[in-house]
């Protein structure tokens, strides 16, 4: 029996026809998920940048820190590159390596001792000099005064006030307070040279091995490169110090001529003093060199120091412009022009440091370089050897100005 509805008509049921459901469409990148939370992405995203910044903010510092060690390694590398030539020459000998590098560190430390001791009882022995002679000193200066600005002062009157001046006290204390830093600061550099020994020493006596570790993390075509680059390095420092030690020998007997012409005593010492000096210690090393001989010569005639400045003066001028860029060019083949900006930026970069090794460091690079750039045969043009060719393109505008100028007067003339 079918069903009925409540008037009594049979009820029709009729199917509805199925709506189409469009498919629901990913959210886009940056859009909160539904529901208001944020996507899955977005936390993993905050936490990998928060560990990047940390990690650049910690190897910043640990720079920072570090700095003073790397400096002191990169010291000892090339330390170690300007002694390798004499190990490996001593080691093909049938030498250990670790027994031939310390032999030659030896003898550096053996001259080095010498030298500085011989300096040292030098510098004694004139302080002792000058102290004695001090008295002497300040009564012809007081007599000076007196006579030239009439005055009448005693030497007495003058020591009483400098013992109770005020000016000393403060010196005294200051001195005083300044023992602990200068202490401090001989014990930082006796440190500091000692790490730069050992690292240097394990440089050049392990040298073979320290290059086979680094060639056996490259493929065999960056090895021969490394080699390549380690040999130029070896070379460009030792011409760089073959220059030096030329300069300073140059130099040294220059001045010694000089010292021992005036009578200057010490003057073998103070000729090698001032070529190792002027010529190893870099900004500075000039005028430390050429101090302790104005110095030692102030003690014997006042005039002398003066001639010894301006004797400094005129050789160091010669130097720079004569005699350093032709034995730079020879010895470690790089432009003067090349090697003044070297060393400036060097200075700029790290300081003392950077001056010294700067030169060494970009010939090797710049010789390293070379062998990557293509070159080609030059043409044959005089523009090449700096002369101008005149070209037939026409007369020049002097000479056009002129013709001009005559067809003009002459078309005045022809005018009625």
């Amino acid at each position: 029996m079918a069903p009925t509805a409540e008037d009594g008509e049979p009820s029709v049921r009729q199917a509805a026809p199925a709506a189409t459901i469009p498919p629901a469409r990913p959210p886009l990148a940056g859009a909160v998920a539904p529901g208001g939370r944020m996507p899955r992405w977005l936390p993993r995203a905050m936490v990998l940048a928060l560990a990047l910044i940390a990690a650049f903010q910690l190897g910043s510092w640990a720079f920072h820190q570090l700095t003073g060690l790397l400096i002191n390694i990169l010291i000892a590398f090339f330390l170690a590159l300007a002694v390798e030539p004499a190990v490996s020459r001593m080691a093909a000998r049938g030498m250990r390596r670790g027994l031939a590098t310390f032999l030659v560190f030896f003898g550096l430390t053996i001259v080095i001792a010498g030298f500085v001791t011989l300096l040292g009882s030098m510098l004694a022995g004139q302080i002792i000099k000058m102290i004695e002679g001090f008295p002497e000193y300040l009564d012809s200066l007081i007599n000076w005064t007196n006579q030239t600005f009439h005055t009448e002062l005693k030497r007495v009157d003058i020591q009483e006030g400098l013992l109770h001046s005020d000016w000393l006290r403060k010196y005294v204390q200051n001195s005083a307070a300044g023992v602990l830093d200068v202490s401090a600061q001989v014990l930082g550099g006796l440190f500091q040279l000692l790490t730069v020994g050992l690292f240097s020493f394990y440089f050049a006596a392990d040298g073979p091995r320290l290059r086979r570790s680094l060639c056996s993390v490259l493929p065999p075509a960056r090895q021969a490169e490394v080699l390549r680059a380690w040999e130029i390095a070896v070379d460009k420092t030792g011409g760089y110090l073959y220059s030096r030690g030329l300069m300073a020998l140059i130099s040294g007997i220059a001045h010694y001529i000089l010292l021992e012409v005036m009578g200057v005593p010490y003057a073998p010492v103070l000729g090698v003093w001032v070529g190792l000096v002027s010529q190893f210690i870099p900004t500075i090393g000039t005028y430390l060199a050429g101090a302790l001989p104005m110095l030692i010569a102030f003690t014997v005639d006042p005039w002398y120091a003066v001639w010894v400045l301006g004797f400094v003066v005129i050789y160091q001028q010669f130097e720079n412009y004569m005699l350093q860029p032709k034995l730079t060019a020879k010895t470690v083949d790089i432009h003067p022009a090349v090697a003044f900006g070297s060393v400036i930026a060097g200075t700029a970069l790290l300081g003392a440091v950077g001056a010294l090794i700067a030169i060494p460091a970009v010939a090797t690079l710049q010789a390293f370089l070379g062998a990557y750039v293509k070159r080609y045969a030059v043409t044959d043009d005089p523009r090449v050897h700096g002369h101008r060719s005149r070209t037939p393109s026409g007369p020049g505008a002097l000479t056009r100005a002129r013709r001009l100028w005559s067809g003009r007067r002459l078309g005045g003339r022809e005018k009625p």
